[in-house]
């Protein structure tokens, strides 16, 4: 059981782990976007400092680094004796991954906010409730065109949905409470530029310096 935990934790770690924004930014544009806008190796940063051709292929490669190891690993031989059971493993491998993406070892240990890592790891362990934050997302980005807002608020509605859904007892619950909890704990420097109106508003395209 402890091999299984061991090796689940470490795998979903390292694929989250995988700062895309980082190289394309390189490998497509020849910048570190660290240096960029605000510093950050998520998509957001990315797609306002290097435009929608970096930032949109980014977006995607760090849902896919969230989804996959919830929808992988479970079904590997070496995590058949996970404690708890295919459900918790999905857990555990969801929760790394997001850690990998906002602390990640190839990049000093410095990522993104987790917010598309934590979209895939949604989309891969219940569906029905991703919509739910899909929708609000969307929603809350369209009438404040604040993308700190809508993963806040998406975020919460997930969990509620999947309380709705799945109830408040079961292990899903609990990872979307503490993907509800990292999502808000990394967005703490956007709330302050908020109340003080500092806060940059979603534009489509690249921003210009």
């Amino acid at each position: 059981m402890t091999r299984a935990l061991l090796l689940t934790v470490l795998a979903g770690y390292v694929a989250g782990s995988l700062p895309f924004g980082l190289w394309l930014g390189r490998a497509l544009r020849g910048v570190d976007v660290r240096t960029l806008g605000s510093g950050n190796l998520g998509a957001t940063n990315v797609y306002r400092t290097l435009g929608p051709a970096v930032g949109v292929p980014t977006l995607v490669l760090d849902v896919l680094k969230g989804a996959l190891p919830v929808l992988l690993l479970p079904r590997l031989a070496f995590t058949r004796d996970f404690p708890g059971g295919a459900e918790w493993c999905a857990i555990a491998a969801g929760i790394a991954a997001v850690l990998g993406h906002v602390f990640t070892f190839l990049a000093g240990f410095r990522g993104g906010k987790g917010v598309a890592t934590s979209v895939g790891v949604m989309l891969g362990l219940a569906p029905a409730a991703f919509a739910v934050f899909l929708a609000t997302f969307v929603a809350a980005v369209a009438i404040t065109r604040f993308i700190s807002v809508g993963s806040t608020l998406g975020a919460l509605a997930f969990a509620v949905a999947v309380a709705v859904t799945r109830g408040v007892r079961t292990p899903t619950f609990v990872l979307a409470c503490a993907l509800a909890v990292v999502i808000i704990a990394r967005h703490r420097d956007n709330y302050r530029r908020l109340r003080r109106g500092e806060e940059r508003r979603f534009s489509f395209g690249r921003e210009r310096a």
